[in-house]
């Protein structure tokens, strides 16, 4: 079925949504979601992690996560204890499966990490019990 009176709707830096799920030192805004958008099955933001920062141990519920490193090198620790990870750089994607725990880290205490994030059908996140930095292999806070 074709809407000839539907239109782009444009979300201007600035205008970005800001109350949605957060975790941590991972700060989450979206340019498209089911709280200022028409949509309905896609939230569509902009993560980032300050220098040294990490999120929480979180999960995603039932969302199906794609992420895009725009700028910055990333780590995503997971499985036992947080002891297994993948990183990233700039340029990468990354897929994060429902129900996963996971911890987001920058890893450099100099530069600023930003990422693109989509998920369905919204920003479900689920924060857990925090860990200690040190059972983090690599990583250190700014």
């Amino acid at each position: 079925m074709n809407d000839d009176t539907a239109a782009p709707l444009v979300t201007r830096r600035g205008e970005e949504h800001r109350d949605t799920g957060q975790s941590g030192g991972a700060v989450r805004v979206s340019g498209v979601s089911v709280q200022h958008t028409p949509a309905t099955k896609i939230w569509f933001g902009k993560v980032s992690n300050e220098p040294g920062y990490r999120s929480l141990p979180h999960h995603h519920g039932e969302a199906e996560t794609g992420g895009y490193v725009l700028t910055g090198t990333a780590r995503i620790y997971y499985g036992e204890s947080y002891s297994e990870w993948v990183d990233m750089h700039e340029g990468d994607f990354v897929f994060v499966p429902p129900y996963m725990p996971h911890v987001e880290a920058n890893m450099s205490t100099t530069e600023e990490l930003i990422w693109l994030t989509t998920r369905t059908p919204e920003n479900i996140v689920v924060n857990l019990e925090d860990v200690d930095d040190a059972t983090l292999e690599g990583y250190h806070r700014a």
